[in-house]
């Protein structure tokens, strides 16, 4: 499945994929070719990992078919990473114990991230995160 330029009119690169595990290296691979083309390599560590940990979210905890993992430019300030499922179930922010090695994406995604939320819509969700640019500062 390749990328497409989103028709959402703002500058944004979407791509669907099956969900697997294999599908947060091209989640990832997305997100870091839409930085590069926008000339912000200086998100890409921190976009790869939350854009892993909503892909790995989606896998684990959800029975769709196929995800969809969107990286677009809604200001020129910021950079969103989305990952749209089929499922109408929210993610939980969890506080696990110390030695539980599951259960924190969500915490990670918070922590890494400007913002996050989730929107419901009428057929799943879509869980994304804001990151700022430093454009304007």
């Amino acid at each position: 499945m390749t990328a497409h330029p989103a028709a959402t009119g703002v500058p944004a690169y979407t791509q669907t994929m099956p969900r697997e595990a294999a599908s947060a290296r091209r989640a990832r691979l997305l997100v870091t070719a839409a930085l590069n083309t926008w000339n912000l390599p200086g998100l890409t560590d921190t976009s790869v990992l939350i854009v892993s940990e909503l892909v790995a979210n989606v896998v684990q905890h959800t029975k769709c078919r196929n995800l969809r993992v969107t990286v677009s430019r809604p200001r020129p300030d910021r950079v969103r990473v989305a990952v749209v499922d089929m499922s109408q179930e929210r993610p939980v922010r969890q506080t696990p114990p110390f030695d539980e090695e599951r259960g924190r994406g969500m915490a990670v995604v918070a922590a890494l991230a400007d913002r996050w939320d989730v929107d419901s819509l009428p057929w799943g969700k879509r869980i994304w995160a804001e990151l700022h640019t430093g454009a304007g500062q």
